[in-house]
């Protein structure tokens, strides 16, 4: 199954990725943002937040933004 991820951590990017059915949004992060903490990042599905245990459907759109910023006070 297919989504658009919008990742503005660093230089940002945006591009479809596949992902496996039945796939929460805490699961996707995980994957896609290792060794990070889900707390420093503002996720959205479809410019909404979602709960962790939210599933993935097809073309939805995911948005990771981080909330702290390295340098910034």
């Amino acid at each position: 199954m297919r989504v658009l991820l919008i990742n503005n951590d660093g230089g940002g990017f945006a591009d479809y990725v596949e992902i496996s059915p039945n796939t929460s949004v805490q699961e996707f992060f995980r994957q896609r943002v290792p060794g990070r903490q889900p707390s420093d990042y503002l996720i959205r599905v479809n410019r909404l937040p979602v709960a962790a245990d939210q599933m993935l459907q097809e073309g939805d759109r995911v948005s990771i933004t981080p909330t702290k910023i390295e340098g910034g006070r």
